[in-house]
This record gives structure tokens, C-alpha cells and sequence, in this order.
């Protein structure tokens, strides 16, 4: 015997209204279709499971056990629409965000002011995060939009992932204020800097790894002297006179002691994007973001 959900809540409906046309009101079907439907299950079943009469239908016993079982189904049906549409109410609502430092100092903060004005009841919340970090966490579910960075190579997101470019982040050069090229006009020429002692990302990250190929191209092996995960520490130590550093222009601060020169090479920068679902259908707040940050991008560029 194989019966469908179908039929039990048909059933059930048969003993909430007494009679096959309410039943097929209620289901949006004619009486004809109910009255085959009912035949079409009391011969899955080999018993009889409604009676009819001038003033309606009942169900036997046999009727009424199985619409015991349909009612159970109504219910279940109508909670799983009431906590789908809460839940759609949520994510309509909903956006979680990450992004690298200098992404939340500078990308960040704007994007996010408007984005409050414009959604007073959004619910926000923000992670700090690496940028190897940030496609994983949207792929997973675990994010709906990051702000990453990439050096010589474009990541390549799975299919259900879309990178959305942002902005073009050039690398530029911090001096000692004190050094014989800082009071410089004009792009600098990396090859100038070949004697110098310097202050690097720590080698294995890709930032290093594109300074160690332009200064290959440049013609020279730098003298690293220290190396650090963060451009900040890395301005903090040029201004000690301790070397020079390559810095985003992003991450650019006010370390004392410090004074920065634009490169005349090309090809020296980063690529800062969006990463969010290829699908947001669920999560309206992510295009409404990606638009400011667009904006935001457009003005630091």
C-alpha cells in the first residue's frame, strides 16, 4: 500500500468541511477531480474511507485515521511557510561582511555609513579577515560579501562565487623624510633604490612575491632588512630610518617621519575585489553594498 501526502491532507480536508466540493474549493480542484482522487485512494487502500450523503460527506473510521495523519501534514505545512517567510524576512535584511585592514579603515566605513541611512533596520556585522580567507567563507555560507586583494594573479572562485573588481590599488615607495630622494617630484624609478636597505612583507605572501619579481626585473637583489605582515608596521619602521618600504597606497598613513614617492613602474599593484554569491537572490542587501563600495572605490581612485 503506498500512500501520498497528497491524499492524507485531501482527506483531512473532507472532515474540516463535510462535504467533496468544500474540500475541492478549499484545494482549488472541481468536485469531479476530489471524487476520482477518493476513489483512486480506497482502492490503494482496499477499504472504504468516506461516506456520502444528502447533507455531505463523512469518513469511516478507516477514513478518519488516515486524515489524522493529513491534519499532522496541514500543520507542518503551514509552519514550514511561516518560518520560511520569517527567514526570507531575515536575510532580506541580513548582510555579514568582511574585509582586509585597510579595506576596513578606508573601503569599509563609508559604504557602510550610506548603506545605514538608506536600510535603518539592516543587520550588519563585519569580520576582519585575511584576503586568502575571504572566497572560502563566502562559499561557504559563512559571509555574503568580502573585500579581498590580489597581486600578479586573478583567484578563481568556484562557480557559485563571483568576484566583482573594485578598484586598482598601486604600490608606491616610503621614504625616510630625511633621505636624499624624498624631496623628489615625479614618478621614482625603482632601479634609484637598488642600494637601499629594506623593509618587506614577509616572503610566502604574495605581496612579496611580486616585490621580489619587479626588483628581478629592476636588475637588483634587495637588502632586506626586516620583514612584517603589515604595511603599517612597515611605514612605523621607515620612519626610524631603518630602510624603505613598498606600500599600497591604500594603507598609506601618517607614520611620523615618513614621506612617500609615486613609481614609474608599471604592473606594481594590487587588485582589491568583492567577493559574494553569484546568486543573491536571498540576500538583497549584498547588490544594494556592492554598488556603494563601487562608489566609494571610484572616489579613491
Amino acid at each position: 500500500m503506498h500512500l501520498e501526502p497528497g491524499q492524507l491532507r485531501l482527506l483531512a480536508l473532507i472532515d474540516r468541511h463535510g462535504s467533496l466540493s468544500a474540500a475541492a474549493g478549499a484545494l482549488g480542484i472541481t468536485a469531479a477531480a476530489v471524487t476520482q482522487q477518493v476513489a483512486r485512494v480506497e482502492r490503494a487502500c482496499g477499504a472504504p474511507l468516506v461516506r456520502r450523503g444528502p447533507r455531505g460527506a463523512s469518513l469511516t473510521a478507516a477514513g478518519a485515521l488516515l486524515a489524522a495523519h493529513g491534519q499532522v501534514i496541514d500543520e507542518q505545512t503551514r509552519q514550514a511557510g511561516a518560518g520560511l517567510a520569517a527567514l526570507l524576512g531575515e536575510l532580506s535584511l541580513r548582510l555579514r561582511i568582511g574585509g582586509f585592514q585597510a579595506a576596513a579603515l578606508r573601503l569599509l566605513p563609508p559604504a557602510l555609513t550610506a548603506l545605514r541611512h538608506r536600510h535603518p533596520d539592516a543587520d550588519l556585522s563585519v569580520v576582519d579577515i585575511g584576503s586568502e580567507e575571504g572566497i572560502p567563507l563566502v562559499a561557504a555560507g559563512d559571509l555574503d560579501l568580502a573585500v579581498i586583494a590580489a597581486w600578479d594573479e586573478v583567484p578563481t572562485p568556484p562557480e557559485h562565487v563571483r568576484l566583482h573588481p573594485l578598484l586598482t590599488d598601486p604600490m608606491v615607495v616610503v621614504l625616510p623624510d630625511d633621505h636624499p630622494l624624498a624631496a623628489g617630484t615625479g614618478p621614482l624609478r625603482l632601479e634609484r633604490l637598488r642600494d637601499e636597505a629594506w623593509v618587506t612583507i614577509i616572503a610566502g605572501h604574495a605581496a612579496r612575491a611580486q616585490f621580489d619579481r619587479v626588483t628581478a626585473a629592476a636588475g637588483f637583489t634587495p637588502r632586506v632588512r626586516f620583514q612584517t605582515a603589515s604595511y603599517d608596521v612597515a611605514q612605523a619602521l621607515v620612519g626610524t630610518g631603518i630602510g624603505v618600504a613598498l606600500v599600497s597606497r591604500l594603507t598609506l598613513g601618517l607614520a611620523p617621519g615618513t614621506v612617500h614617492r609615486e613609481l614609474a613602474r608599471r604592473g606594481l599593484h594590487r587588485r582589491i575585489y568583492a567577493a559574494t554569491l553569484a546568486d543573491t537572490t536571498l540576500t538583497p542587501l549584498v547588490d544594494a553594498f556592492l554598488h556603494l563600495l563601487r562608489d566609494v572605490a571610484r572616489d579613491l581612485q
